[in-house]
């Protein structure tokens, strides 16, 4: 028995392995400034993102395939075996710093100082080294000019231009890092373009002003720990925290910390050389959520093979006794003992399926909107007849290929989990449209590409969640609910489904406002020979430096609008709630053209922002965004039928529409 459920894992499909490539090959990575590679347990490099290629001068396909000692010098390479025979018997996230001396080398046999992150990724065929590697050719260069202008100085004893000096060798506005100086009492003293880059603070803005501006209130007792460091002349290397940006963004730096001395050699302040590191800390989360449900995969799987195996002897059992009391004969204790066998073989198709051991079994075309118009009535009596079902059809047909006993599985488990959400009754709302997915909304939602997509939301307008439990509802025998009335395998299921097919799962969800699942399948209508090939959709016309107010409480998502409204000709003033953007409207005299706002925020909702804004200034349009559907939004979030709803997510195209609409 053991055997064959050895087997059965090898052959098993690896998706979540599957999904660390595409992850590792995606544009996401793309996005990473530093160089990132993925390196198998033989050295050899089998992925590598564009800032490798221009850091290092090969081509991909000159890079993947080849060992990564290519990129070592070979004075470097027995010491870089050694580091990697160490990570190998205690693979865990590293920093190995300058105080190492690493250096990369490039095609041409030049050579630069780096730094380098490894962090281990486990697959089926063993583990990834993932390796970010950075370029510190500039800080070097800093530290250089420094050490130089001591030496020089120092003899001359002018104390004032030895500062002076000092100071323009640190402000280095050509690197992408930011660098800083502050005296001992923490106050800032120089600040170059990177921190402005960075940080989003001009040095008008921060010279003068304590460096604990920069740090969110529960990381500010890092600050005296550093500066004890610095008065006792050490050097703080590549100390990793969270700092904050004007926006209110919360960024992932690595930061160098040096004292500055004058020319007695007495240490008069620090130096302060900070890089983002937000992109690498998402890739690496990614990466561990990946690993994460593939080891879970394997585990669940593993249980449910040989409990199937286990459970098959019992029925068997069942079937020989009941022959032993003859034809009519019968017992309710192996009925019992047959009932229980029945709801375990239950739970291990569950796992099956979420652990993608159990094959889609009769996948077809079929059009979603007719399976939730059959589904709908099984759903009725499950619901009770204190909760509403609607079902809103947003397109003519909705053709995916799919098996049509997973897709009622999929909206009866959601549709169950709201029931037990709404315990005094509410709204279920079932809807389908078509999203297409551009290239830049694909990178944002690995491992979707661009194409057009099905989309089913379920909604209803329960109790919700707050993010802790969102972060873990797929997770398998996760459950809110008392002991007895949930597995936990509900929504396990959904996500191995989906996954399986093709698909994507988003969640929107805030205690006491409801949840919506939105479910992404790839369109099949290409297969009845009727489909219009997918087009990217037009832009509109360049905006003429129009200003949008965007309100969006989500510090990435509100980032990632204004940047695609900027790249457009927008102006865009930000703030992070409703509070934020009444108070810019009073202390700034500048008219707003458009208000874009979430609708579901902390404190005052999108709704009470726009009536509060149109006493202010009545000829400003408004523009809603909410990850809710329009369906459950008009009902719950006091969205009137015909106002401006952009459903999250939305491509850069249908964004700019609804902006250019508004200011028309």
């Amino acid at each position: 028995m053991r055997s064959s459920s050895s087997s059965a894992e090898n052959s098993l499909p690896r998706f979540a392995k599957s999904l660390i490539m595409t992850l590792l090959s995606s544009s996401f990575f793309d996005a990473v400034p530093d160089a990132m590679l993925a390196v198998n347990s033989h050295g050899v490099i089998v992925q590598a993102n564009s800032q490798t290629v221009r850091m290092f001068g090969y081509t991909q396909d000159e890079l993947v395939g080849q060992n990564v000692d290519i990129l070592v010098p070979a004075a470097q390479r027995q010491a870089h075996h050694g580091h990697r025979e160490r990570f190998r018997a205690q693979p865990q996230t590293r920093r190995m710093g300058a105080a190492l001396d690493l250096r990369g080398r490039r095609k041409d046999g030049s050579e630069f100082p780096v730094e380098i992150s490894l962090s281990p990724v486990h697959t089926d065929d063993g583990m990834l080294v993932l390796s970010a590697i950075r370029d510190i050719s500039d800080r070097k260069r800093i530290e250089e000019e420094l050490r130089d202008a001591n030496a020089q100085l120092a003899a001359s004893k002018d104390r004032e231009l030895w500062e002076q000096r000092s100071r323009l060798a640190l402000i280095v506005d050509s690197s992408h890092d930011a660098i800083m100086a502050k005296d001992l009492d923490g106050t800032i003293t120089n600040w170059n373009k990177g921190a402005e880059r960075i940080y989003g603070y001009s040095s008008e803005e921060m010279i003068g002003k304590s460096i604990s501006l920069l740090a969110p209130p529960d990381r500010r007792g890092e600050i005296p720990d550093i500066m004890n460091r610095i008065r006792r002349g050490e050097r703080v290397e590549n100390f990793e925290s969270i700092r904050v940006r004007k926006d209110g963004q919360h960024l992932h730096v690595s930061i160098s910390v040096s004292p500055i001395t004058d020319s007695t050699g007495e240490i008069v302040g620090a130096s302060i050389i900070a890089r983002d590191v937000t992109g690498q800390k998402r890739a690496e989360d990614m990466l561990r959520q990946a690993q994460k449900m593939e080891a879970v995969g394997r585990l669940a799987g593993g249980v449910a093979h040989d409990f199937n195996n286990i459970l098959g002897i019992v029925t068997a059992c069942c079937e020989l006794l009941r022959s032993h009391l003859g034809p009519n004969g019968s017992s309710p204790y192996i009925d019992n003992i047959q009932e229980a066998a029945n709801r375990g073989s239950s739970l291990t198709r569950q796992l099956l399926t979420f652990s993608r051991r159990q094959a889609i079994s009769q996948p077809r075309l079929l059009d979603v909107n007719e399976s939730l118009r059959e589904v709908a009535k099984l759903l009725r009596p499950l619901m009770g007849d204190d909760v509403q079902i609607t079902v809103r059809h947003g397109v003519e047909s909705a053709i995916v290929e799919f098996d049509p006993s997973q897709l009622d599985q999929i909206v009866m488990n959601i549709a169950v989990n709201a029931r037990d959400a709404m315990p005094k009754g509410g709204k279920l709302i079932l809807e389908t449209s078509i999203q297409e997915f551009d290239a830049a909304l694909a990178e944002r939602h690995p491992p979707l590409k661009p194409a057009r997509y099905v989309l089913l939301a379920i909604s209803d307008n329960g109790g919700g969640m707050d993010a802790v439990t969102m972060s873990k509802i797929f997770d398998p025998f996760f459950t809110t609910k008392e002991i007895g009335r949930g597995t936990g395998l509900g929504l396990a299921t959904v996500y191995g489904i989906v996954k399986q097919n093709g698909g994507l799962v988003l969640v929107y969800s805030e205690p006491n406002r409801g949840t919506t699942f939105k479910i992404y399948l790839p369109t099949a209508d290409h297969k009845l020979g009727a489909s219009p090939k997918s087009e990217p959709e037009a832009l509109p016309p360049k905006a003429r430096g129009e200003t949008v107010l965007l309100v969006e409480d989500d510090p990435l998502m509100r980032t990632l609008t204004r940047q695609m409204l900027e790249q457009h000709g927008y102006r865009v003033v930000e703030a992070e709630d409703g509070a934020a953007a009444l108070m810019h409207l009073r202390s700034n005299a500048q008219p707003i053209d458009v208000t874009l706002t979430d609708v579901v925020m902390r404190g005052m909702s999108g709704p009470e922002l726009a009536l509060q804004i149109m006493d202010l200034y009545p000829a400003t349009k408004v523009v809603y965004m909410s990850g809710y559907t329009g369906e459950l939004i008009g009902q719950e979030g006091g969205i009137k039928p015909g106002m401006p709803l952009l459903e999250k997510p939305f491509s850069r195209a249908s964004l700019l529409k609804a902006i250019q609409s508004a200011v028309a």
